[in-house]
């Protein structure tokens, strides 16, 4: 049996889903109300992923960043999405693309420290 992942938006208007029955296939024994979705099962897939792996990680980026096979900066870009996306708050350094641009251009080798330096310095003026 293929398991699919609960549908949260409706197919017709796009509107979110709520769940109504809960249903035991141990027992068959039915539970109807209305039942709000938590704001994980509300998450995007790589969301979802991401938090996972972050999970399973407990919580070291450096070690997400180990297995994800990318920059430590791409990380923490990564885990900020997903708190915006739960609702929090994240401390914004000026403009998080234009900041993650640069640490990645330095570490391909493209730019030199200092003119990584010069570029982050400007961002925040």
């Amino acid at each position: 049996m293929v398991r699919k992942n609960l549908p949260v938006r409706c197919p017709a208007c796009e509107g979110p889903l709520g769940v109504k029955v809960l249903f035991c296939p141990a027992c068959g024994t039915e539970v109807a109300g209305q039942f709000p979705l938590h704001e994980f099962a509300l998450l995007p897939k790589e969301h979802l992923d991401f938090l996972r792996l972050f999970v399973k990680a407990r919580g070291n980026l450096k070690e997400v960043e180990r297995i994800l096979g990318v920059s430590y900066p791409t990380v923490r870009a990564r885990l900020d999405a997903l708190l915006r996306v739960l609702g929090y708050e994240v401390e914004e350094e000026g403009e998080p693309e234009a900041r993650l641009a640069v640490l990645e251009a330095l570490r391909r080798g493209e730019i030199s420290l200092e003119e990584a330096v010069a570029r982050l310095r400007e961002g925040r003026s």
